[in-house]
């Protein structure tokens, strides 16, 4: 039934011309009607002795009507008086044909003169409205052009007389954009005497104290369309203080486009371009690096063309929440399939770091020469990245700290990391290495300097360990005090020079979000690659090799878990006497600490633990029961014996980290968190500054 009428619809439409009786009358159809109506009219009229000033009339107040709507929508005197004359007219004729008839020649004659009349001066004057109209709207363009003009050259002006004062260099602004955003404004300046955008940016500092800018905003200067040309950026609004959150868009990218990883302070995204460069993300404590390797993550899971390898010796905690929800079976795809991890390899000890990185040389090395015939097809020299051929992205947190260490076992990863950076560019595998600080010891390694020209400091207001001259150089008027807030800093690219921007806020229900997401768009490692990197490789997710995951997580149901608190309860076996069963793993480590400081430095019984019946007797040492007072968390308790273990010439947070990671799945952050509350309660001192930093018990720093 439905069909049949559907049919018969379109078939009446599909008949004829379609009418639309609701559109108004243009000069055409308006002169049709007016005459058609007053030869009706007149016809009718005439028939049946109408008076013919009735028709007088209604031509009046049709005329009248016309006119006051006229005036109330405010058309111009010309259309006014067309149609009020068109009323008057056509009621004049009607008013003649019905006393003299209207089938005479005369008649009908002067009846079409009038309709072309009418025709002709409602095209006039509809035209003289729409030029009238367009004349109305391009004054009002032309008031508020001269109004932002006026406040582009008051800005322009300013700013001339400010240079001139401040910088002794004499500038022409060549024009002033305000920025979509309402954050700030550009302003195209052509420097004269042959000066340079870096002799402006030099005084960065102080032209942004004399525009009496927020705290936050900053007047950057930048190159040009060329050498002569300086751009001045002024931020007038702080958009660094607020969180910036991630996108809850998460549609797919590529590494040859570009990866977003936050927003400059006009509000542009800032993208990273890693096909062929190399990244290096400094931070301190505190400044949002973290979130910042998760932003990162999160725009290598949505690339199609992109595997993520990740290096982390603080427990993996870097890639553990994009790895553990899908190793669980936390989440899972509506479809009901299964989710792959968000990264495509975790390396979180230093095995599994090496089997990585050589899996890594062999890769590119392996690359090199099978795909030598892609290489000439496509007459390059670079691999063509794709989903069928991915870029092998490795994300090493703390990774520049590896490479300015003295340790042994960290040289040699630290020589596997170097020759991944220098052989593999061209071959799809680049790095991206984060560090504590822009210190020399990070930025003096030439390699870095040369490949990683991908940088970003996040500064949180740390002044300590942050050169941002060398972090950046050539790169003028960067002060660590104009992002003083978590997630902001600098960040330059060989595409976009170093300036403010602010990191995006990713959240953990996010991170599962976009594992879920781009869970089937991960792609595959190619099979040239897979031969090359071995069972390395392929059996990086077996039950052995990811078991170190899993026992971090201790869930309600773990049978290690102590049976008397209950499901989900605490472990309460540190309370336990002595002989109150098996200690836990973190008792039998406090306890293995303990019992090296006994040996090396006669450290006297804890009176808890000694034999009541012979007395406590005269202390020979240490009583490291002070311990108990001092923390009674028994991760704290083992930290701080450790940290009295290293004696005199102290110890670091990455290698207190590194002796309690297997037991407690502490990072080296909550450690260092840790020694900042023992300096400020004095259990604690601090030596050095920067990588070379030790912190030192206080029993040993008095001389006790």
């Amino acid at each position: 039934m439905s069909t049949t009428t559907a049919t018969a619809k379109k078939q009446q439409v599909s008949s004829g011309p379609v009418l639309d009786w609701a559109a108004g009358h243009g000069p055409v159809t308006g002169a049709l009607s007016a005459t058609t109506g007053a030869f009706a009219l007149a016809t009718t009229g005439a028939a049946t002795a109408m008076p013919p000033g009735w028709v007088l009339a209604a031509g009046a107040a049709g005329a009248i009507g016309h006119t006051v709507a006229g005036l109330r929508i405010r058309n111009a005197g010309r259309t006014l008086a067309t149609r009020a004359a068109s009323w008057l007219v056509g009621a004049g004729w009607t008013t003649w044909a019905m006393t003299t008839g209207p089938l005479t020649w005369a008649a009908l004659g002067s009846l079409a003169t009038i309709g072309i009349g009418i025709g002709a001066a409602a095209r006039s004057s509809a035209l003289y409205e729409e030029a009238r109209e367009e004349e109305a709207i391009a004054a009002e363009l032309r008031q508020v052009a001269a109004e932002l003009s006026a406040e582009r050259r008051a800005i322009a002006e300013a700013w001339v007389e400010r240079i001139q004062r401040i910088c002794s260099i004499t500038v022409r602004v060549l024009a002033v954009e305000m920025w979509p955003t309402g954050t700030g404004y550009s302003l195209d300046l052509e420097p004269q005497g042959g000066i340079t955008h870096d002799r402006i940016a030099g005084h960065s500092v102080a032209l942004s104290a004399d525009a009496k800018l927020p705290h936050g905003c900053t007047a950057t200067a930048s190159p040009g369309i060329h050498q002569g040309r300086t751009i001045l950026d002024v931020t007038t609004v702080n958009v660094l203080k607020e969180d910036c959150p991630y996108p809850s868009e998460y549609g797919p990218l590529s590494v040859l486009t570009g990866l977003p990883w936050g927003v400059r302070t006009n509000g542009e995204v800032v993208c990273a371009y890693l096909r062929e460069q190399c990244a290096l993300v400094v931070g301190p404590t505190g400044s949002g690096k973290t979130n910042m390797v998760h932003t990162i993550l999160a725009g290598f899971a949505r690339a199609e063309d992109v595997l993520t390898w990740v290096i982390d010796l603080n427990a993996g905690s870097a890639g553990l929440p994009w790895v553990l929800p899908a190793l669980n079976g936390e989440i899972v795809r509506e479809d009901g399939k299964a989710v792959r991890p968000g990264v495509d390899w975790l390396a979180g000890t230093y095995d599994e770091a090496v089997l990585m990185l050589d899996a890594a040389v062999k890769v590119a090395k392996q690359r090199k020469m099978a795909y030598q015939d892609l290489l000439s097809k496509a007459n390059t020299d670079l691999l063509p990245i794709s989903p069928q051929i991915p870029q092998i992205e490795l994300v090493i947190d703390e990774g520049a700290e590896i490479l300015a260490s003295s340790d042994r076992e960290l040289r040699k990863l630290a020589e596997k990391i170097l020759e991944v950076i220098r052989i593999a560019r061209a071959m799809g595998v680049r790095t991206v290495l984060t560090a504590l600080g822009a210190t020399g010891s990070v930025l003096g390694n030439l390699m870095i300097r040369r490949e990683a020209k991908v940088r970003v400091a996040l500064t949180g207001g740390e002044t300590e360990g942050m050169d941002l001259g060398k972090m950046f150089p050539g790169r003028r008027g960067l002060r660590v005090e104009q992002a003083p807030y978590k997630g902001a800093g600098f960040m330059g690219t060989p595409e976009s020079p170093a300036a403010l921007f602010k990191a995006w806020r990713i959240l953990p229900n996010q991170i599962r979000e976009i594992t879920v997401a781009t869970s089937d768009r991960h792609p595959r490692l190619d099979d040239v690659s897979a031969r090359a990197a071995g069972p390395a490789y392929t059996r990086r997710w077996d039950a052995d090799r990811t078991a170190w995951m899993l026992d971090l997580t201790l869930t309600d149901n773990d049978p290690t878990a102590d049976s008397t608190a209950g499901a989900g309860g605490l472990n309460l076996s540190a309370l336990r006497g002595p002989d109150g069963g098996q200690g836990s793993p973190e008792d039998e480590m406090l306890r293995r600490f303990r019992a090296e400081i006994d040996a090396q430095f006669g450290t006297a019984p804890d009176p808890q633990t000694a034999d009541h019946g012979d007395g406590p007797g005269p202390s020979a040492g240490l009583n490291l029961s002070a311990l108990r007072g001092e923390q009674d968390s028994p991760a704290q308790q083992a930290a701080l014996a450790a940290l009295l273990a290293a004696g005199p010439a102290g110890t670091g947070a990455s290698a207190i980290a590194r002796a309690l990671a297997d037991a407690y799945g502490t990072t080296r952050q909550t450690v260092v968190g840790w020694l900042r509350t023992w300096m400020q309660d004095g259990i604690c001192v601090r030596v050095g500054e920067g990588t070379k930093a030790r912190y030192v018990h206080r029993s040993h720093a008095s001389g006790d």
